[in-house]
């Protein structure tokens, strides 16, 4: 099966920045057998973008909890270095759709990116006590995004984090950048500014 894979707004920014932008995306929230998989999600199950829409098609639902159950494989590092290098990818989004639900899924995405120098990884997460003092690849960008059970662990004024914003106007007021249609205006990789907006949608 396709491991990587890009969404409308993946296949946007890759137009935008001519670079090859693919995600990886495995289940949202919970698998069909109850796993929780975003340990630290709060309110923001309520309105998941990623539990409704095109995600939750009977023929994409299951694509998601797949590639979730192959993240738990042996070989998962294996086959993820194979498709990368025959996607000839660029940047690489972890989860447009699921999060970090382990330490050890974490260190499988590390041997990954080390694996994979010439690559940049990025990942907007809420499990955010996973990452809080562990030595995270130089070309590994983690986001840490508002709406978890733990916000108080983000540190505003030094983490690079993402808050939801109901307008452009009200976003560029807080003095956030804009992700809503070049993803990697999120990253270190293009911005030096560490408050990350994005509009409701």
């Amino acid at each position: 099966m396709e491991l990587l894979t890009q969404n409308t707004k993946l296949k946007s920014t890759s137009k935008i920045i001519g670079k090859r932008v693919f995600n990886f995306g495995i289940t949202a929230y919970k698998s069909i057998t109850g796993k929780i998989i975003c340990p630290f999600a709060d309110k923001c199950v309520k309105y998941c973008y990623a539990q409704k829409g095109a995600y939750s098609w009977s023929n994409v639902k299951p694509a998601f909890e797949k590639r979730y159950e192959i993240t738990k494989q042996d070989n998962f590092i294996e086959l993820m270095n194979k498709e990368i290098k025959r996607k000839k990818v660029d940047f690489l989004r972890v989860h447009d759709s699921g999060d970090f639900y382990s330490n050890a899924y974490i260190q499988k995405w590390f041997k990954i990116a080390n694996q994979n120098p010439n690559v940049n990884f990025y990942a907007y997460t809420k499990s955010i006590p996973l990452f809080k003092g562990l030595a995270i690849p130089k070309n590994f960008d983690i986001i840490f995004s508002e709406g978890s059970k733990v916000d108080e662990l983000i540190n505003v004024k030094t983490d690079r984090h993402a808050k939801i914003f109901n307008s452009v106007e009200e976003l560029e007021k807080a003095g956030y950048i804009n992700a809503s249609k070049n993803d990697l205006n999120a990253t270190k990789f293009f911005t030096n500014n560490h408050k990350v907006g994005l509009v409701y949608h």
